[in-house]
């Protein structure tokens, strides 16, 4: 594994191609970026947070981006979620997913009792409140915009911070005493990454893939939101995410997001979204890929692409066999 690419170096404007990152370097999501092999070998820069990420896609500055989507204890990031909500031609082209561990980091010489200031990512923050209560009973939490970030400050003076929450390799990067490692409630956490660019095409269909979108229900009454998933029931398709978030300047209603199981060149997701956009008039594609794990998704029944290229034979038949005989 080589070391991250010069965050200096010149932007996609200049024809190379650079992929944006929430830094600064040592992130988990530098990490995961390192998981991306289309990244490997070409200038990373890193940015403040996901709208910025985003933006350098949008405006060309970098020809992808690798942002948070979801932990497996916090749920999904609503940050990001609302930006690929909100910010046309936005595609994933991939998914990662990194382990997480922390550790708690302090200036050297500080002691546990000495701890009474918390400088933490809010998301590491909640992933180590169990330690935290038993270690630290009465602490104050200030938010910190990266784990990297926390470290850093410190030794800001004006911010006052006893000790942070970092990454579990944060003494290779800052000079910190690390007074405990693995402080995360869950030993098996995990956060998932999504690789985003403005690319319209699709990686190829691989068997284990993954379709994303983002819809809001054409109108607020009951049994809308069950019309909506029966796109996908009677197709056989499977949801393995949907969440709601508010539209805010539609107060009460609200978007849903929707990972579905398979690929848009699979018959059965394809037809899915033709009827989940006769139905719904905002439905957001944003891509179809590769899932992570590699699991092969399982189709069953009548809803294999052989099924679908029957039916479809039969109907065109019918204008030469109107009874439909064969």
């Amino acid at each position: 594994m080589t070391d991250a690419p010069d965050a200096a170096a010149p932007s996609a404007y200049t024809g190379v191609e650079t992929y944006s990152y929430l830094g600064p370097a040592g992130t988990f999501t530098e990490a995961a970026l390192r998981l991306a092999p289309q990244a490997q070998g070409k200038p990373w820069k890193p940015v403040n947070n996901v709208n910025e990420a985003l933006a350098d896609v949008t405006s060309g500055r970098s020809v992808a981006a690798m942002i948070a989507i979801e932990n497996s204890i916090e749920g999904g990031v609503t940050a990001s979620q609302d930006a690929l909500a909100t910010t046309p031609g936005l595609r994933i082209i991939g998914e990662y997913t990194v382990p997480i561990s922390f550790s708690l980091a302090v200036r050297p010489g500080v002691a546990l009792e000495d701890v009474k200031t918390i400088a933490a990512h809010p998301v590491a923050y909640g992933q180590c409140r169990a330690w935290l209560t038993t270690h630290l009973p009465g602490h104050t939490h200030l938010p910190a915009t990266s784990n990297i970030a926390s470290a850093g400050s410190l030794f800001d003076e004006g911010l006052r911070v006893d000790a942070a929450i970092t990454p579990p390799n944060i003494r290779e990067r800052i000079q910190v005493d690390v007074l405990a490692e693995g402080i995360e409630d869950n030993k098996t956490a995990r956060t998932r990454f999504a690789l985003v660019s403005m690319t319209t095409t699709l990686p190829p269909r691989t068997g284990a893939d993954k379709t994303s979108l983002i819809v809001e229900l054409p109108e607020d009454r009951p049994g809308s939101l069950v019309q909506m998933l029966e796109q996908f029931a009677t197709r056989g398709v499977n949801m393995s995410v949907i969440t709601s978030r508010p539209i805010p300047e539609r107060i009460g209603r609200y978007r849903f997001v929707i990972d579905l199981e398979g690929h848009l060149h699979d018959a059965r997701v394809a037809d899915a979204l033709r009827g989940l956009r006769r139905y719904s008039p905002h439905v957001i594609f944003l891509g179809s890929y590769p899932e992570a794990d590699g699991t092969p998704v399982q189709v069953e029944g009548n809803d294999t692409d052989e099924h679908y290229a029957e039916a479809e034979a039969w109907l065109a038949s019918l204008e030469r066999d109107p009874d439909g005989l064969g």
